[in-house]
């Protein structure tokens, strides 16, 4: 039987594997995909490190997936060979709980993520449910594809959704992974755009990425400069910091949002009088479904929105995770198979 390279975590907590394995077959409703780049992200340490409950190991990681349909499994009529195909972090729903009979598919009780539920796009190969798949436009390279699959359609996905409209304040907080992608993304859905970092030395980029106005956290109280700037109807929030969060909510607008998507299980402190004067709000924002990536890829491509990467080959796997979960990677850094 063919083989293939795949890079596994056997236990939870446990090293890196760059192993050998049988190239899987899909099943009915699958199809097997060349992976030729995957995204590393900051959830793969959910994996990694064994914080994600009921993780079957060994298990292969990786959720910003991009490659092209190999082979497909009885029954699927609508994918053929040779399309290139991404995968994110939505993997698959049930189609009988209450959120999947309100079509709310990204909510799903039973819903699978890829490279949690099933193994993901650290290998030459991966398998997934047609479920899942999302097209990618020709103008796209794989390397680039993979992280606009988790971080781009999250940043996308959140402001799209929003209540802000055209000519509103959009603010980002952090100018990083998620970041520089939610900067491109306000600025080309005409949003007046905010970036919010820590230190003078982000703001050339945050501009040159299209933020309309920089806020140094550091040197300035970040609510009250958004507060002349007429207040914001969004704070995107995508640092892990419940403190740099927390101290934005004075800078949102009457009816304005300050939507999560950095997870932390760190808590925040604010009062309920800073929500009730002006009818605040604070909510979370998962991905979306493959019909969103799809979306959030064809979007960047037609207003020119890229991921800033960092690539690494398959065979150095461990270092390219290190290198992301450091935090010094500018910004996101991706695994190519050479396929």
């Amino acid at each position: 039987m063919a083989k293939m390279r795949a890079v596994q975590v056997p236990k939870a907590g446990g090293a890196f594997e760059l192993v050998e394995r049988d190239i899987p077959q899909p099943l009915a409703g699958h199809v097997l995909i060349k992976v030729q780049a995957c995204g590393i992200c900051h959830s793969d340490s959910l994996v990694k490190e064994g914080h994600w409950p009921g993780v079957q190991y060994p298990r292969v990681p990786g959720h910003e997936v991009a490659g092209v349909i190999d082979t497909v499994g009885p029954g699927v009529t609508n994918w053929k060979v040779g399309q290139r195909v991404g995968v994110g972090w939505y993997g698959g729903h049930c189609g009988e709980c209450k959120s999947c009979r309100k079509g709310d598919f990204v909510t799903c009780q039973k819903g699978l993520i890829v490279g949690i539920s099933y193994d993901g796009g650290y290998a030459d190969y991966m398998i997934a449910p047609t479920q899942a798949l999302a097209l990618i436009p020709d103008e796209l390279k794989a390397a680039e594809a993979g992280p606009l699959l988790c971080a781009g359609i999250t940043t996308f996905n959140a402001l799209r959704n929003s209540a802000a409209r055209t000519g509103d304040v959009v603010a980002i907080l952090g100018i990083g992974g998620l970041g520089h992608l939610g900067v491109q993304f306000a600025k080309r859905m005409g949003f007046k755009t905010v970036a919010i970092a820590r230190g003078k030395e982000k703001e050339e980029l945050a501009k040159k990425l299209g933020a309309h106005h920089y806020i140094d956290s550091k040197a300035s109280n970040v609510a009250e400069e958004l507060k002349k700037l007429g207040g914001a109807k969004v704070i995107l929030a995508t640092v892990t910091n419940s403190d740099a969060m927390a101290a934005t909510i004075g800078g949102l607008d009457v009816d304005g949002t300050l939507i999560i998507l950095g997870a932390s299980a760190d808590p925040f402190t604010f009062s309920g009088l800073q929500l009730i004067g002006t009818r605040l709000a604070i909510k979370g924002w998962p991905s979306g479904t493959a019909i969103d990536s799809e979306d959030t890829l064809k979007f960047s491509v037609l207003t020119d929105v890229r991921s800033m990467n960092e690539e690494f080959p398959l065979e150095r796997a461990s270092e390219a995770y290190e290198r992301m979960m450091s935090g010094s990677a500018k910004f996101r850094v991706v695994l190519t198979t050479g396929k």
